[in-house]
């Protein structure tokens, strides 16, 4: 048996590490398709996009696993199947559970490896990977001066260049507007030509204009606005050299302290941490809340009634401790029963805006609480995953008898998009606080797990129920019946008619 063991682990072995880095390259994609409007375009030196695809490579890895254990499994079995292997070993007396064992050891072992990957070094790559990104984010583009449109990438100055040069890189016309102090167009230069370069350290663009003008608006000091003569100054020039600051284009790398309070940056202790101390904080609020409420709109005023009351309504037994307001009511003189009824009203209207108010917050409290416990929850259920799709890949791969990368990554997907959908659908229901956060964080394994039992129980049994042969000879038997009805018809027909 330990060769049959060995067989086994080196066919599965294969096409797992294959595929698994195959779900990491669509990955990896699929975050560049998302992100490129946001990489493109700043200038970034290769060592810090290489960092960036790193640190979000082993974020992706608890998501790659699931993945492509159901697609290895498919591929393993299905060869197995299509070679006539798996008939051999069965019709030696070896049941499919048995073949399967080897495999379900090894993939409970990488969904441990998966667990303590996603609690140690998720959080880690998740913090470096965000903050990378948000430094990005923060970073301005490269300037790129396009001839004949204003560029005000540079703070403060709003250039416009008409023809551009792009071999000598020699600008024509340029029109320089200087806003620095935040007055309108009052500082124009204007220049025949110039060439524009940046400087050793990239902390400045250096701009040679030759013959020109520059042109600038005094500022008048203690004038009326009807004595003001608006004084100018113009200057010419045949060479002149500009140096901007560049502040801003480079990359300024922030602490990790920035995301370390963020749900998907921490472990389960800190998470557990976070839940509870958001729990007590929660539970304080609303007794806080009701506190207040009683206080403020149930009990605001004290009125003494005992001389509207009629003391013989509330001398049956049947009234005691009982608050029956219509009968305190009647007692009061005709009178004072608008201004009553109408105070009743407003603090109705108070009472009520304010327990909108409060329930907003609270809302936003518990949905803060349901992150944390979506991303605890999250850190068992994709660990969970591989054993669910290695006990629906493994069975369905021995039914279809299909190797090879195209089948099985057509039926992989399928019931990928799957889960992802009943995922997908109970988190959101969960931060919603529709469900309960086990129920909704856990439906695509209590929903796919029973699918995985009966695929195998289909499997060791010898199930014909993925042959499209056996569907074909059904639909033939239908045939035949329908065939024969009419048949019969038809000869009815024509026996009446004789």
């Amino acid at each position: 048996m330990k060769k049959l063991d060995i067989f086994v682990l080196r066919s599965f072995i294969g096409p797992l590490i294959l595929t698994f880095f195959i779900v990491l390259i669509i990955l990896i994609l699929q975050f560049l398709w998302m992100y490129i409007d946001e990489l493109a375009g700043k200038g970034l030196d290769i060592k810090i996009i290489a960092e960036l695809l790193f640190q979000f490579t082993l974020s992706f890895v608890p998501t790659a696993f699931p993945l492509a254990i159901l697609l290895a499994a498919l591929m393993t079995f299905g060869n197995m199947g299509e070679f006539s292997e798996l008939t051999a070993l069965k019709s030696s007396g070896i049941p499919l559970e048995r073949i399967m064992r080897p495999l379900m050891i090894l993939i409970v072992f990488i969904s441990v490896i998966s667990f303590f990957f996603s609690n140690n070094v998720l959080p880690y790559s998740n913090r470096k990977a965000r903050t990378l990104l948000y430094d990005i984010r923060r970073k301005r583009p490269d300037i790129n001066i396009q001839a004949g449109t204003f560029n005000n990438d540079i703070d403060g100055f709003s250039i416009k260049v008409t023809t551009k040069d792009p071999y000598t890189n020699l600008m024509e016309k340029l029109i320089i507007y200087d806003h620095r102090d935040r007055r309108g167009n009052v500082s124009v230069i204007y220049a025949d030509s110039g060439y524009m370069k940046v400087s050793s350290d990239e902390t400045a663009l250096i701009m040679v204009l030759y013959n020109g003008y520059s042109y600038n608006e005094l500022q008048e000091r203690n004038v009326s606005n009807t004595e003001r003569k608006y004084p100018s100054r113009m200057d010419r020039f045949e060479e002149q050299t500009l140096v901007l600051s560049l502040s801003g284009f480079d990359l300024e790398r922030s602490t990790d302290d920035i995301f370390k309070s963020h749900s998907a940056m921490l472990n389960i202790s800190e998470l557990t941490y976070h839940i509870d101390s958001l729990n007590k904080r929660y539970n304080t609020r609303i007794d806080q809340q009701f506190e207040e409420f009683t206080n403020t709109k149930i009990y605001t005023e004290r009125y003494n009634l005992s001389h509207y009351v009629d003391e013989t309504i509330y001398a049956s037994p049947v009234r005691d401790n009982r608050f029956d307001p219509a009968a305190i009511l009647d007692t009061l003189p005709p009178m004072e029963k608008a201004p009553v009824v109408a105070s009743a009203i407003e603090k109705l209207k108070e009472s009520s805006s304010f327990l909108s108010q409060k329930n907003e917050s609270l809302y936003i409290e518990v949905k803060n609480i349901k992150k944390y416990e979506i991303d605890w929850n999250r850190k068992f259920t994709l660990s969970f995953a591989c054993l669910v799709f290695f006990f629906i890949g493994a069975p369905l791969g021995a039914i279809i008898r299909k190797g090879g990368l195209g089948t099985p990554a057509v039926i992989s997907i399928l019931f990928f998009v799957i889960w992802y959908v009943i995922s997908l659908s109970g988190e959101k229901l969960v931060a919603e606080s529709r469900v309960d956060t086990i129920a909704g964080m856990w439906a695509s394994s209590y929903i796919l797990l029973p699918v995985g039992i009966f695929l195998t129980y289909k499997a060791s049994t010898d199930s014909v129920m993925m042959n499209i042969e056996t569907y074909l000879a059904f639909l033939r038997k239908i045939k035949d019946y329908f065939y024969r009805l009419a048949i019969t018809d038809f000869r009815d027909e024509s026996a009446q008619k004789d």
